[in-house]
C-alpha cells in the first residue's frame, strides 16, 4: 500500500506541473476593411487587425485561447477553429447557424477554448459566406517541451507558416451571393496565393513575392495551409525533396516526396533540408482539378526560396519545379495513400454505427422562374447534397442552441438517411469531383481510399488497421470512396461538409448531433452569457 500511495502522488505531482505548464493566451482580433492591391488593383478587403493572411496564433500543446471578435466591418461574421477537438466547447466552433448565431456589425463574442492532446499545425478562418477568403491565420500548436518532435531529424529552425490561397479581383461576397441569386456556378479566382501575394507569375505581383532565406546546409520544419476556398493543390519546391511528419496536426511516419497535394482545410508539416548549390529555387503550386469540363483557376502561383549567397544577384535564373497535369489523379493519389500513422492506431475494438454517405454535386430544374434564375446548364440551378440530401442553414437560431434547449422544432431533423465504418462515396450526377470532406469536433482515421464504388465484400480487406493516418478532412477521390472512423466522444452538434466552399454554398454538409455522456465531463458546457442573437 504504501509504494502504491506514493506512486499516486507522483503522477499527482507530475499532474500539477502539467496544469502549471498551460498558459491562457486573450487576443483581440478585430473585423476591418482594409485597402490592398493586387494585380495591379486596389481593392476593399475584409480582414482581421487589418493583417492578411490574419494574425498567426502560437501556443502550446495545453494552452487555452481566449478571442475577442469584435465585427468592425459590414458582414456577420463567425470565426472556425479548424481542426481542433473544442472538447465541451462546442459553442466556440463557429460555423454560423450551426453552433452559435453570427456576430452582427458592431457586436463581439468571445472564443474561449483549450487545446489538449494536439499538436503540429492546424488554423482558423472565417466560416459566414465568403469571407474566409482573406480573414483566416494559422495556429500553430508547439509541443510542451520545445525538443519533443519526434522526428527523425530535429529542425534547425522552423519557417513562416506558408498559407495558399485564392484572390479574386472582386468581393468574394459578391461572388457567392451572385451564385446564388442565379443559380450559377460562382466566378473562378483570378489568382492563387502564397502568403496573400500571387507571386511571379501574375501582372503587378512581383516586386511582392513570398520570399523565405534560407542556409544552406540547414534542415528547416516547413507548414504548409490550404486556405483556398475551392481550389486543391499540387505543391513541389524546386530541386528539394520534402520529407512529410504531420498533417492535419497528426505525426505521420516520415514520408519523401517531391510533391504535395493538399485539399482546401488540409495541413501538412514537412521537412526540408537545404543541400542544393546556393541560389534562389521557386516553391509552386497549381491546382489539381479533378471535374472534366468544369472551369478551374488554371494560374501557378510561386515564391522564392533564396539561399542568400553573395553572388545570388536579383537577375539570377530561379529554379522552377515540375508541376503535375491539373487532372493528375494517380499522382494525387500516390501522395494521399502514401501517408501512414506514426504510431500504432488505436481503433475502437467494435463499430456501434455503421453510416454509407454519398456526396455529389448535380442540378435541378427550376420550379418557379419568376422568383429565380436558372443560371446553370440549360435552364437547372446548381446543387449538391450528401445521401441526396441538401444541407439549408437555419436562420432564427442555431442547430446547437435549439438541441441544448431542446426545442428542434423547425430548425432540424433526426431522420437523416444512414443507410457501412463510415463510408464516403462519390458520385457522378453533374461531373465527378474529389471532394475534400472536413469533420468539425473530430479527428478521424482514413482507413481507406479507392476509385470506383465501394465494395463491402471486396474493399473491407484493404483497410489499413495498424498505421492509418488521422487527419480532420479527407479527399473523397474522384468517383471513389474513402472510409473514416471514430470514437463520438464529444458532446455537441458537429458540422460535417464539403470544404470546396462552392459546394457548401449548394447544401453538401450535415451535421452529427451528440448527446452527452455520464457526467460532467462528458458533457457539453453551458453556453456562454455573451452568445450572439440571431
Amino acid at each position: 500500500m504504501g509504494s502504491s500511495g506514493c506512486s499516486c502522488w507522483l503522477l499527482s505531482l507530475a499532474l500539477l506541473c502539467s496544469l502549471a505548464a498551460a498558459k491562457e493566451q486573450y487576443h483581440e482580433f478585430v473585423i476591418r476593411e482594409t485597402t490592398v492591391k493586387r494585380l495591379c488593383k486596389s481593392q476593399n478587403i475584409m480582414t482581421v487587425n487589418g493583417q492578411f493572411p490574419g494574425p498567426t496564433l502560437e501556443i502550446k500543446e495545453g494552452d487555452s485561447l481566449i478571442i475577442n471578435l469584435i465585427n468592425r466591418g459590414r458582414y456577420n461574421v463567425t470565426l472556425h477553429w479548424h481542426g481542433v477537438r473544442q472538447r465541451r466547447t462546442g459553442w466556440s466552433d463557429g460555423p454560423e447557424y450551426v453552433t452559435q448565431c453570427p456576430v452582427r456589425p458592431g457586436q463581439s463574442y468571445r472564443y474561449r477554448f483549450t487545446v489538449a492532446a494536439q499538436e503540429g499545425t492546424l488554423w482558423w478562418h472565417a466560416h459566414s459566406s465568403w469571407l474566409r477568403a482573406t480573414v483566416y491565420g494559422a495556429l500553430l500548436i508547439r509541443p510542451r517541451d520545445a525538443t519533443s518532435y519526434p522526428f527523425h531529424v530535429h529542425p534547425t529552425r522552423e519557417l513562416a507558416p506558408i498559407l495558399l490561397g485564392e484572390w479574386w479581383d472582386m468581393n468574394p461576397v459578391d461572388v457567392v451571393r451572385a451564385a446564388t441569386r442565379t443559380g450559377a456556378a460562382p466566378n473562378i479566382s483570378d489568382a492563387l496565393t502564397v502568403n496573400a501575394q500571387p507571386g511571379d507569375l501574375y501582372s503587378c505581383s512581383s516586386h511582392d513575392t513570398a520570399l523565405f532565406p534560407v542556409t544552406s546546409g540547414e534542415t528547416n520544419l516547413l507548414r504548409f495551409i490550404n486556405a483556398a476556398l475551392n481550389t486543391e493543390l499540387f505543391v513541389s519546391l524546386a530541386g528539394h525533396n520534402m520529407t512529410v511528419v504531420a498533417a492535419d496536426a497528426s505525426y505521420t511516419k516520415p514520408y519523401t516526396t517531391s510533391l504535395l497535394l493538399l485539399a482546401p482545410g488540409q495541413t501538412t508539416d514537412v521537412l526540408v533540408t537545404f543541400d542544393q548549390p546556393p541560389g534562389r529555387y521557386y516553391l509552386a503550386a497549381r491546382a489539381y482539378a479533378s471535374a472534366q469540363g468544369v472551369p478551374f483557376d488554371n494560374t501557378t502561383t510561386t515564391a522564392i526560396f533564396d539561399y542568400g549567397a553573395a553572388n545570388n544577384a536579383s537577375s539570377t535564373a530561379i529554379a522552377m519545379p515540375t508541376l503535375p497535369a491539373f487532372n493528375d489523379t494517380a499522382a494525387a493519389t500516390a501522395f494521399t495513400t502514401s501517408l501512414r500513422g506514426l504510431r500504432k492506431a488505436e481503433l475502437p475494438s467494435r463499430v456501434d454505427e455503421s453510416l454509407f454517405f454519398t456526396v455529389g454535386v448535380g442540378l435541378f430544374n427550376c420550379t418557379n422562374t419568376t422568383a429565380q434564375q436558372c443560371g446553370g446548364p440549360n435552364g437547372t440551378r446548381f446543387a449538391a447534397s450528401i445521401n441526396n440530401v441538401s444541407f439549408v442553414l437555419p436562420s432564427s437560431t442555431s442547430i446547437l442552441q435549439a438541441h441544448h434547449h431542446g426545442a428542434p422544432g423547425g430548425v432540424f431533423t433526426a431522420d437523416f438517411p444512414a443507410s457501412p465504418p463510415v463510408v464516403l462515396q462519390g458520385t457522378n450526377i453533374f461531373a465527378g469531383e474529389n471532394h475534400p470532406i472536413h469533420l468539425h469536433g473530430y479527428d478521424f482515421y482514413i482507413l481507406a481510399e479507392g476509385l470506383g464504388n465501394f465494395d463491402a465484400g471486396a474493399d473491407t480487406a484493404k483497410f489499413n488497421m495498424e498505421d492509418p493516418p488521422m487527419r480532420n478532412t479527407v479527399g473523397v477521390p474522384v468517383n471513389g470512396w474513402a472510409v473514416i472512423r471514430f470514437v463520438a466522444d464529444n458532446p455537441g452538434v458537429w458540422l460535417m461538409h464539403c470544404h470546396l466552399d462552392v459546394h457548401i454554398t449548394w447544401g453538401l454538409a450535415m451535421a452529427f448531433l451528440v448527446d452527452d455522456g455520464v457526467g460532467e465531463l462528458q458533457s457539453l458546457e453551458a453556453p456562454p452569457p455573451d452568445l450572439p442573437l440571431c
